[in-house]
């Protein structure tokens, strides 16, 4: 093959006056001269696309890798790569496959004796990146093994350049310095550069040789379009992308700011930030201060239109870096640099990418680094406000894109001042705290806590006008989660509007609940959002979970409570702790985490066996819960880490238990099973002084619980007794399970309980066993009769009057 001194590769007859000196050469020879196409988006002209054809024929039938490099290269200058449509990229790719162009890469750094290696390592690099760029367009052949495998190569070159070539050290396998407004030798962006220097950014002596700009397009074109492959951030993220992205931007690498930051932040942004960030995290916090520096020499509309780059490369809540007094730094700087702007007057497209940076800042850091109590309520009054002027609109006006997202980041700053808010008010009326942010009133609590009341109002008057055609659209989720974190912390403001909405929330998260809703979607889009949330994406299978805490408050009250039972949430509810104990079952042999949604569900559950005991007798899904329970309770009390769900299912049944006909006849095994669990898992929350008297204390299981499970311990004792006096069968349970004679063998021992309200539950579940079974009062009046009841058995006054004992 006939060496070529000047290759015209794809991507450099993009430039429509650009002279190829080939071309010339051939004109000379008598060869045909081939026109590129002067303007992109221009179709070929027959005489072209039949010298294209010709060279496609020759590129199927090439016999060596001499003739397939003789036909790329006149293809080349006929139509570059944004030219050729899908089947002419097929038909190169089943001539030349993905197998050459890798090869030529292949050799340009390691140096080979085939065929190819004739060419200069420059020419080798720039036709390869070429080939790969315009095979990459197709979404197939980006996702090919082949072509994966370059990717290290492609981010060795863009980082540290072609200096490891196959050829003399150190020559720069490069044109001359693209020059004129996209760059200098560094592809530079003047002021918009992040990494060292700028627009006239000149190579130092000696230092790493540099792409020119057309071979680095294409390796970033290469590399964006596997990023663009559903699984691609994660092939990209395993093969190197961010060190050696970050070493290009630090090293100001030709095009390291116009293509390498948007493609580190596109790989930030997405559903692979927190693996990044947990892999890489001191070279990201050091990309995020780079970043972070230039924002704040930016001034006015610069540095707001960097405002959505910039919450690219903040870390995901949660992830904890080595150096957290850096990223402090780095998030203090940034509110500094944001107060006077919010301060300033703004346009809503102005405000909106400040809010939703502030919200992302409050993420990482809370109130402490924002500033003054006065900053923060006017962050709070903003939020709100733009709130309001976004939902507040006729029914059918259409919420754009960009302010969906603004609203999302507000949501995130009001649940935050909510927080605050509530805890201070709480601290300053009940108990001291310190509160999150430093120096605020009372007086501003009360003014935060009115205007995010209003703001909570738009939220309900926009949900009360969808339907269940939208309750696949991921705003609606967005909206639907703020306000269930308002209702989890307030629900006596605005009750009426939430009783009114209660139809809408309860078939929402049913919806999500039974699969109705596009989850998937959901979960996309909420991964992409720059305000995120801890503990991962956001789901929209987890709607219920997100309104379980303002259920539990809801239920407690008549009119919301006739409300939801008119809507069957008990239903829902059971249908929500069925799928959770299904799904703990199949995590059998692994550690199991608390779920704290299946507790608040049984809190919500209690409330009603409490309130409805009608509805819990003649209602289904209560029958279906009872049959839970006793599969689920025999588990459980072998579960230390989830004594907190033991006890709120453990006290749930019970209280359906004492609502219960009384049976004639034996037990049936499933309620025997449940009670006898019951039994077992009450008796274990005590234990006694030992060989020696001296107070009954809280037992080693239940200790580290017992401040969350004493109510439901204590609650249970009492339907204990309801459960005696409506089943008589029971009585003798709870003898042949031994619980009687060790509960007065432990209050005979012991001095003292821990409190009096423990002593009252244990007196009233012993009462009731002593007036409904005669084998059980001749049992504890024996033990009190004997002289043995010294201990805290003998000051139950009320037990000794039942079993008549002075």
């Amino acid at each position: 093959m006939t060496q070529v001194t000047e290759v015209a590769v794809l991507s450099t007859v993009d430039e429509p006056n650009a002279h190829d000196p080939a071309l010339a050469e051939d004109e000379e020879d008598g060869g045909e001269r081939v026109e590129p196409i002067t303007e992109a988006g221009e179709g070929l002209t027959p005489s072209q696309r039949e010298v294209l054809e010709r060279c496609l024929h020759a590129l199927t039938h090439a016999k060596n890798d001499s003739h397939t490099l003789a036909a790329l290269l006149l293809i080349t200058r006929i139509c570059p790569a944004s030219q050729l449509d899908k089947p002419t990229l097929r038909r190169i790719f089943e001539a030349v496959g993905l197998n050459l162009p890798h090869r030529l890469l292949v050799t340009a750094v390691r140096g080979s004796d085939s065929a190819t290696a004739s060419l200069p390592p420059e020419e080798l690099l720039s036709l390869g990146t070429a080939l790969l760029a315009a095979l990459s367009t197709d979404p197939d052949m980006a996702s090919h093994p082949h072509l994966l495998s370059t990717v290290p190569l492609l981010l060795g070159l863009l980082a540290d350049g072609p200096s490891q070539t196959h050829g003399t050290p150190g020559q720069n396998l490069t044109a001359e310095p693209h020059s004129g407004p996209d760059g200098g030798g560094g592809g530079g962006g003047g002021s918009d550069d992040v990494g060292r220097g700028g627009e006239n950014a000149q190579e130092a002596p000696g230092s790493a040789p540099r792409l020119d700009q057309a071979m680095a397009a294409d390796c970033y074109q290469i590399l964006e379009a596997v990023c663009s492959l559903e699984t691609g951030p994660e092939q990209l993220l395993s093969r190197g992308a961010v060190p050696n992205l970050c070493r290009a931007i630090e090293h100001n690498q030709v095009l390291s700011q116009e293509k390498g930051l948007p493609l580190l932040g596109c790989l930030l942004s997405g559903r692979s930030r927190e693996k990044a960030w947990r892999k890489h995290p001191e070279l990201l916090l050091s990309l995020l201060a780079r970043v972070s520096a230039h924002f704040r020499q930016a001034e006015g509309q610069a540095r707001l239109d960097q405002c959505p780059r910039l919450m690219q490369f903040l870390p995901p809540p949660g992830v904890a870096t080595e150096s957290a007094a850096a990223l402090k730094e780095v998030v203090s700087a940034l509110w500094e640099e944001l107060r006077p702007m919010t301060q300033a007057r703004l346009t809503p497209a102005q405000i909106g990418p400040l809010l939703v940076l502030g919200a992302c800042l409050l993420d990482l850091g809370g109130w402490e680094p924002a500033g003054p109590p006065k900053f923060c309520c006017l962050l709070v009054n903003r939020a709100c406000v733009e709130v309001r002027m976004g939902l507040e609109e006729p029914p059918g006006t259409e919420i754009s894109a960009e302010l969906q997202h603004t609203l999302t980041g507000c949501y995130r700053i009001m649940e935050a001042a909510m927080e605050q808010a509530c805890s201070q008010a709480l601290a300053q009326s009940e108990a001291p705290a310190r509160p999150a942010i430093t120096g605020i009133s009372l007086q501003q609590s009360r003014q935060v806590l009115l205007v995010l009341q209003e703001a909570f109002a738009a939220l309900i008057y926009h949900l009360s006008q969808v339907d269940p055609s939208r309750y696949g659209d991921p705003f609606v989720f967005a909206t639907f989660r703020s306000l269930c974190a308002w209702l989890a912390e307030e629900t006596a403001c605005l009750k009426e509007e939430v009783t009114a909405l209660l139809p809408f929330l309860i078939g929402y998260a049913r919806a999500h609940l039974m699969g109705e809703g596009p989850d998937q979607s959901l979960s996309h889009w909420m991964s992409e959002m720059s305000v995120g949330e801890e503990g991962g994406a956001w789901s929209g299978s987890q709607a219920l979970r997100y309104l379980l805490p303002a259920l539990c408050h809801l239920s407690a009250e008549d009119g919301p409570r006739k409300v939801l039972l008119s809507l069957e949430a008990p239903a829902l509810l059971v249908e929500f702790v069925s799928r959770g104990w299904a799904r703990l079952k199949g995590r059998a042999g692994v550690a199991t985490p608390r779920d704290p949604g299946l507790e608040t569900a049984c809190s919500a559950l209690l409330n009603f066996t409490v309130t409805e005991p009608d509805s819990v007798r003649n209602d289904p899904c209560f029958r279906t819960l009872e049959t839970l329970l006793s599969e689920a309770l025999p588990v459980l009390v072998h579960k230390p880490a989830l004594l907190v769900l033991a006890a709120n299912l453990c006290t749930l049944g019970l209280m359906i238990g004492r609502l219960m006909p009384a049976t004639s006849g034996p037990a049936e095994s499933g309620p025997r099973r449940f009670f006898s669990a019951a039994l077992r898992f009450l008796s274990g929350a005590l234990e006694g002084p030992g060989p020696r008297p001296g107070p009954v204390a809280v037992s080693s299981a239940w200790e580290a619980w017992w401040g969350e499970a004493q109510e439901l311990w204590r609650l249970g004792l009492q339907a204990l007794g309801g459960c005696v006096r409506a089943q008589p069968w029971l009585s003798a349970l709870v003898r042949e399970e031994g619980w009687l004679a060790g509960t007065l063998a432990l209050l005979e021992t012991g001095a003292r309980l821990p409190d009096q309200r423990t002593q009252e539950a244990l007196e009233e579940a012993l009462c009731a066993l002593a007036e409904g079974c005669p084998a059980c009062r001749q049992e504890i009046g024996g033990r009190m009769r004997a002289g043995r009841a010294e201990g805290a058995l003998g000051g139950m006054g009320a037990l000794r009057k039942t079993v008549g004992v002075k």
